[in-house]
């Protein structure tokens, strides 16, 4: 037999064990669900650690799979998530659901999930690169109108929905400029991942899109902080002091901090110590943040900027570490999204599903527009400036990151956050697709035969 049969034959075998799998799971879920097994009680460890297995069984496996389907891996672990809450799992089976993830293996599941959110944030602050853009002014106006646009429809969407989708006691104007602020992120990782799949990270437009994503990031976070600030300030002295305190703690950490960072990287004798000191310091800078009001993974986003650039030995580290959070505690993150939203939330009320398709209609448009706008005023031509905007609309991660802060800051209610979830899921994965089929109709517009088929057609007309 050749390889490729063996390939195949091999592929259809992997396929039949995977189904009879799910169908034996499927089966024990069912069962269990209408309470005819019933293991009796057990230990709050093991459930922590069969809850830990499940989590990252499903979501590697869903992320494999997305792989092999063209799509990123990070798409499948989200859905993986979403498909372990009561959206799937907690539907077809309440039974099983509630006997893996009943409140306190919930609330374990949920600090684990923050530290490493808190270390992942860490290190997107570290990998975070603007000095080395090429084209400025072409960068300059793909994230200003790449952000600018989506703020703006989103703010005006955010008043308009505002008593469905806003959370109980929280300021409308920072309520609508988070909303705005939701729908205008690019998330830089998955963007570095598909232009990697796509073979398009050296080119003109994903060099492009990928700079302006890192620029728009670290701009999303500064502006994330000053809306957090002012969601808990009104006109009393206490909030006036409280963003007077943020805004003295950002600086001290810029202006103090980052000069002994440097020193400590260049003096480290040892990687190991290094590893240590950094990983301290961003979860200790989270919890000052935290304590001074505003949101842990922001202080430790900014911790990570702080950290000195190009040195071979912090980018080793961030190798090292990355293994661990995006293969163990990232996931646990996304289960954490996947338990608190629901589609179910929804429901049957045509409103709530018009509302959802209003706001990734906005969201889609104005950050294509927007962003495509600026690569076309930049001088690109205008499939690369369409292709821009294509790329730019990838939300993946950073939406969930940032629709978490939202909701546990009650900016949003759920049925918001479910809807920013469900609309990072279904941007993300219109990425990849999209800049494939763009990648196609360039391939026919340079062919000769397409041409002059294209050519007849308008000649017969």
């Amino acid at each position: 037999m050749s390889d490729g049969a063996q390939t195949v034959g091999g592929g259809r075998r992997g396929r039949l064990v995977v189904a009879a799998g799910a169908a034996v799971l499927a089966g024990i879920g069912a069962l269990w669900g209408t309470d005819l097994v019933d293991v009796g009680p057990v230990d709050p460890l093991t459930r922590f650690l069969l809850a830990v297995a499940v989590i990252l069984a499903g979501c590697h496996l869903l992320g494999e799979l997305m792989r092999r389907l063209g799509q990123p891996a990070v798409l499948g672990e989200i859905l993986g998530g979403l498909l372990l809450g009561p959206s799937a799992v907690g539907l077809l089976s309440p039974g099983l659901h509630r006997w893996l993830f009943p409140p306190d293996v919930l609330v374990n599941l949920d600090r684990m999930a923050q530290l490493g959110l808190v270390v992942f944030m860490f290190l997107l602050g570290c990998e975070l690169r603007t000095g080395g853009a090429r084209r400025p002014r072409a960068i300059g106006l793909v994230v200003l109108g790449g952000m600018g646009l989506p703020v703006v429809a989103g703010f005006g969407l955010a008043l308009a929905a505002e008593p469905v989708l806003r959370g109980a006691g929280a300021p409308v104007p920072a309520y609508a400029l988070f909303l705005g602020l939701a729908l205008a992120v690019t998330a830089l990782p998955v963007l570095a991942r598909i232009l990697v799949d796509l073979r398009l990270d050296r080119s003109r437009t994903g060099a492009l899109a990928l700079s302006a994503a890192a620029v728009g990031d670290g701009v999303a976070w500064l502006a994330l902080t000053v809306i957090l600030a002012a969601a808990t300030s009104g006109a009393d002295v206490r909030s006036v002091t409280g963003v007077a305190v943020h805004l003295a703690l950002v600086l001290v950490l810029f202006l103090c901090l980052r000069p002994v960072l440097a020193a400590i990287v260049r003096r480290a004798g040892s990687e190991r110590m290094l590893v240590v000191v950094l990983v301290v310091g961003a979860i200790a800078f989270a919890a000052l943040t935290q304590l001074v009001g505003l949101h842990p993974f922001v202080g430790a986003f900014l911790f990570g900027v702080a950290v000195p650039r190009r040195s071979p030995v912090v980018e080793r580290i961030n190798h090292q570490l990355q293994g661990f959070t995006l293969t163990i505690l990232l996931p646990l993150f996304f289960a954490g999204v996947g338990l608190a939203a629901s589609v179910g939330l929804l429901g049957g009320d045509p409103g709530h599903w018009l509302l959802f398709l209003g706001v990734l209609a906005v969201a889609t448009v104005t950050k294509v527009a927007g962003a495509g706008g600026g690569a076309r005023l930049a001088g690109l031509p205008a499939r690369d400036a369409v292709r821009v905007g294509v790329l730019m609309n990838c939300r993946g991660v950073t939406e969930l990151v940032v629709a978490s802060i939202g909701l546990r800051s009650g900016l949003v209610n759920e049925l918001g956050f479910t809807i920013l979830v469900l609309t990072a899921v279904v941007t993300t994965a219109m990425t990849a697709p999209l800049v494939r089929a763009l990648a196609r109709d360039d391939a026919a517009s340079a062919d000769p035969a397409a041409l002059s088929d294209r050519l007849h057609e308008r000649t017969s007309r």
